[in-house]
């Protein structure tokens, strides 16, 4: 028995051993690029882009940003789609989404002044409410996280205690904050056309969060998030915005949060 243990410690040591080392130099290397970045940050909504919206987001010619992506897609980032005539492109997946909210975090502010009218309200329609992949961010994203928290729907729980040592920091990734569903919020979120049930039973995490970079605080993700904004957007309480990424309440979601929720919302 003993023998058979140790063979099977080998054999994962053997295949532990053979995994290769993320190249994290390579990574840093494709997010250096402004005009990539500027494309990872467009596709952060979870929705597929075509090479032409990408190249004007970066502000680059099609060509250019066709040999960015090419690139971004090689790494693992990125992947293609062919849609009749079109080719789009969308994120490989919410990690990589996670990856850039992360850095956005402690990223220092961009420099570039705001000159006109149009780009200071995509700034501000930015923090207001925006998509993080599948889920919900920005303001209005900590506004509902903070909600459900208050509402006794979500359970939020401290398990290190070394993050006494950052009380102006509530935020940090060093904070190890877990939420967790609470019977009361199983009930609500079920009535409110969510099947909880097949939440409950799949892979993903029903409830995590994602820190807000432009908040500073978190936001809900996870299965339970992504089922929370999918049930917005059918409900009319969501629209996309013009820009990539922003979206926009509606005024039946404004008395929809505050109905069901008990969410107010600022106009």
């Amino acid at each position: 028995m003993d023998d058979a243990a140790d063979r099977a410690g080998d054999r994962a040591t053997n295949r532990t051993a053979w995994e290769p080392e993320p190249e994290l130099a390579r990574a840093a290397r494709l997010l250096a690029g402004a005009s990539r970045a500027r494309m990872l940050k467009a596709l952060c909504d979870g929705r597929p882009l075509t090479v032409t919206v990408l190249a004007a987001e970066a502000g680059v010619s099609v060509p250019t940003a066709s040999v960015h992506l090419t690139q971004l897609a090689e790494a693992g980032f990125v992947r293609a789609e062919q849609s009749g005539r079109h080719r789009h492109f969308r994120l490989a997946g919410p990690d990589v989404v996670t990856a850039l909210e992360a850095l956005a975090v402690i990223a220092p502010p961009d420099p570039t002044p705001v000159t006109t009218l149009r780009a200071h309200g995509r700034r501000n329609a930015l923090r207001r409410s925006r998509s993080c992949y599948d889920h919900l961010a920005g303001s209005l994203g900590v506004a509902l996280m903070e909600g459900l928290l208050g509402q006794g729907l979500l359970r939020q729980e401290e398990s290190d205690a070394a993050s006494d040592r950052h009380p102006d920091r509530p935020a940090s990734y060093g904070r190890r904050s877990t939420y967790h569903l609470t019977p009361q919020g199983a009930e609500r979120f079920t009535g409110f056309g969510i099947d909880v049930d097949a939440l409950l039973r799949g892979r993903r995490p029903v409830v995590r969060y994602c820190v807000d970079w432009s908040e500073r605080s978190h936001h809900l993700a996870g299965a339970l998030g992504a089922a929370l904004a999918a049930r917005f957007f059918a409900l009319d309480w969501l629209r996309y915005g013009v820009s990539p990424r922003v979206v926009h309440l509606t005024e039946t979601g404004r008395n929809g949060l505050r109905d069901v929720f008990a969410i107010e919302t600022a106009d």
